[in-house]
This record gives C-alpha cells, structure tokens and sequence, in this order.
C-alpha cells in the first residue's frame, strides 16, 4: 500500500516549484529596461500632481465591496447545503437540517438590516440627479 502522505508531498512540490520555476524563467527572459516613470507613483504614466492627502475616495464603494463579498459568501455556503439538504432531512429530520441553515440566513438578513440603517447601502447622489428629480416633479 502506497502511503498517502507521499501525494501529499508531491503535491505540495509541484505547487511550489512551478510557480518558481515560472518567475525565474520570467526573470531571465524579460528585457531589463530602467525608466524613470516606472518608479513613478502612478505607473500608467500619469504625473502625479498635489497631495495624495488631498484626494477624497468615497468610502461607499469599499462598503458595497464589503457587502458584495459577505453575501457573496454566503451564497458559497448555501449552495453546498442544498444540494445535500434531501438526503439531510433523511437522515437527521427536517429541524435538524433546516434550523442550522435558517439560523445562518438569519444572522445574515440582521446583517444586512444593520448595514442598511446606518446607509451602507445609499448611494450619494449627485446635485445633478437631484435637479433633475426636482425638474420632472413640478
């Protein structure tokens, strides 16, 4: 019998020395071009002009992502649970199956509400848009 640890191993191998292999080829191959606007701040080759202090993100597109990923998640998590969910009633009964999963939906949904009152899910909206909603309503 074949130990099982020694595909573990050679698995493990594999998966550190192709990526290696791959950046030393990469290294050897590339040409070696020194540029000054490679070291530059923005690489595209736009010249970074004022503070970096001074420009304003919009913190709502870091919270959607947040948002996204959590529920994304979630959907991860659900879809396995589906498809074993009949043999699961079978085997354990419908509370035991269901009531673990309806627990996980809701700590999500009490998630979801928590985000949407402190408006994590309200977009800014332009001066622009409001005008116009202003225009069509009179």
């Amino acid at each position: 019998m074949v130990n099982p640890w020694i595909a573990i191993g050679a698995l493990a191998l594999v998966a550190v020395v192709i990526p290696l292999s791959m950046m030393v080829v990469s290294a050897l191959l590339r040409p070696s071009v020194p540029e000054t606007s490679k070291r530059a701040t923005y690489e595209s080759g736009e010249v970074p002009t004022g503070s970096s202090r001074a420009i304003r993100f919009n913190i709502q597109y870091y919270m959607v992502a947040l948002l996204f990923v959590v529920f994304d998640i979630e959907t991860v998590l659900i879809f396995p649970w589906t498809v074993v969910y009949q043999s699961a009633i079978e085997n354990v009964g419908l509370a035991r199956a269901l009531v673990p999963m309806l627990l996980f939906i809701g700590i999500l949904v009490v998630g979801l509400a928590w985000a949407w009152r402190n408006g994590a899910v309200e977009w800014v909206r332009s001066p622009r848009a409001d005008r116009q909603r202003t225009e069509h309503k009179s």
